[in-house]
Order: structure tokens, then sequence, then C-alpha cells
């Protein structure tokens, strides 16, 4: 898939005359806890020549594509992408933290890796995690859970409690957030990752009381804890500068 993944990504670039920065898997995929029916989902950066930003009017700034092969693509302009990097958007950062890079120009991916650590805003990225969390933590314990639900339940939980307790950009990988868990929680989720590989995105799995009972433990602290975060603001110049010499 992956020789598929890099075909599409080249035919793209030459339709729309752009040049893509890094490409990544976002996701179930990303983040080690695929089902076998798991769509891939495609992120890309991407940027077109110089003279494209000088124009006076506004233009479309992003690209979406699905095939009938389960490939699931969406793009930003570098522009775009700044912006919303200087917000701390959350999703933007899973995708420059992704565990699968399908191909990047590394010296791009690595400073820009760098301009959004040393600007990340603790708060944006709780509450967005923390908020995201609760429609899945009602369906905990409920005849709605399904395994996928579970899992997006304890990753949403984990960010927020990463970022609320080291102040820093969550892992993408959920393994990377398991210092967070006692060793007896770990084994139990290591056991329900390998049950998911096997089971499709939609399977209702009875899951371990002590995984859920887990989950809403978490997200308590998260509650208690939340005020603890202090709002930054990001350097608009490193930005600019990062812009300007990227395009």
């Amino acid at each position: 898939m992956e020789k598929r993944i890099l075909e599409y990504l080249a035919n793209l670039e030459r339709e729309k005359d752009i040049e893509i920065l890094f490409a990544v898997e976002s996701g179930s995929r990303a983040w080690d806890f695929a089902s076998p029916d798991s769509d891939y989902d495609i992120r890309f950066v991407y940027k077109h020549k110089r003279e494209w930003y000088l124009n006076l009017w506004e233009q479309k700034d992003t690209i979406q594509f699905m095939t009938d092969d389960d490939l699931d693509g969406s793009g930003w302009d570098i522009r775009k992408a700044l912006q919303l990097l200087s917000k701390s958007n959350a999703s933007f950062l899973g995708w420059l933290f992704s565990s699968v890079v399908y191909r990047a120009d590394e010296v791009f991916l690595q400073d820009i890796k760098e301009l959004a650590s040393s600007n990340f805003n603790p708060v944006s990225g709780f509450y967005h995690y923390h908020s995201m969390n609760k429609g899945f933590e009602e369906k905990l314990g409920t005849s709605e859970m399904t395994i996928k639900s579970f899992f997006y339940a304890i990753r949403t939980a984990l960010c927020a409690n990463w970022i609320v307790k080291n102040k820093t950009i969550p892992p993408v990988l959920l393994r990377e957030m398991y210092s967070l868990l006692e060793e007896k929680y770990q084994k139990k989720l290591d056991d329900l990752i390998l049950l998911k590989s096997k089971n499709i995105e939609k399977s209702t799995l009875n899951i371990d009381n002590d995984l859920i009972n887990l989950v809403k433990n978490i997200v308590e602290e998260n509650n208690e804890m939340k005020n603890s975060l202090l709002n930054t603001k990001p350097n608009k110049e490193d930005f600019n500068r990062f812009f300007i010499k990227n395009v």
C-alpha cells in the first residue's frame, strides 16, 4: 500500500503543480492500534510556487481526496498549516509527530517540529483533547461502546493528562504515554490492542471494567488539574520567518 500512496502523491504534485513537503499517516494506524478495516488517513503539507502567494484574491488552500482503495487524503497549504500551528492546532500537531512518515523534506520537517514545540500552548492542546473526550466517555460501558470508541476515549484522556502533567505536546503513539499508567493497565491495553488488530472497527467486544474505570479516573484527574495550565502566546515573528524561508 505504501507504494500506491507514494505514486498517488507524486501524481498529485504533477496535477496540482505543488511540492509536498511531508506526507504522513494519521488516525489509528499512526497511533498503533489499527483494525483490519482501518482506512489509510494520509495527511500532508504542500506549497505552491512563490508567485501563487502574491495573488490579490483568496485562493483554495486545501486538497482532499478519497479513492476506491481506502485512501483518505487531506492536505494543507503551508500558509494555512502555519496559521493553525500558531494556535497549537492539535490535529496538525498529530500530523507533525506521526509515527508513519511516507515522505518528507527532512530538514523542513525537523525545523517545523522545533517551531511547534517552542510555541506550544498547553491550554489549547488540553482543551482540544479534553472536550473531544466527552463524547467518547459518555459511551463507556454502554451498548454504544465499540472497541474503536474505547480507544478514542483512552487516547484523548491520556493526551489531555500528558499535557496537564508535562506541559508539552503529547506523543502520537499510545504506548509512549504508558508512563502515565500503572503496569497492570499497560498489559491490559496491550492485550486489547492485539484484539483490535483482529477485529473490525465497530466490534462490540467485552472490555475489562478496570480499563473503563481507568478512563473515567483519568478524566476526573484532568478536571481537577486543568486550572494549573498557563495560556501562552506564539511568537508570530518565528512563524513569519519560517514561512518566508520556505516559500
